[in-house]
């Protein structure tokens, strides 16, 4: 699948792109693999994202999900918002520098 443009940070452009399909492959070309896990989360920014507009941070994502924020970052290696919304097509974070 051919990528289209994104930004030095690697999220896309034009958000209206967007499709399951293309997460996954951008994913794939960054090298992560989105397990069951992951995608569920993307799945649910993009929940959140519709329903309030808003690209939510971590501490009230986490709420949202009823998860473990700890256990978020350690299955995503890194600060959980950046790749959850790079790959959801949704915008950057706004604590993500």
């Amino acid at each position: 699948m051919e990528l289209p443009e994104r930004d030095g940070d690697g999220y896309l452009v034009d958000m209206s792109q967007w499709s399951p399909e293309l997460g996954r492959a951008m994913a794939e070309a960054d090298g992560i693999e989105l397990d069951d896990d992951k995608w569920e989360q993307i799945l649910k920014a993009r929940e959140f994202y519709d329903e309030y507009s808003v690209v939510p941070p971590i501490r009230k994502f986490a709420k949202y999900l009823k998860a473990d924020q700890k256990e978020m970052f350690k299955m995503w290696m890194t600060g959980p918002m950046k790749p959850i919304t790079k790959y959801g097509g949704l915008p950057k974070p706004t604590g993500c520098v």
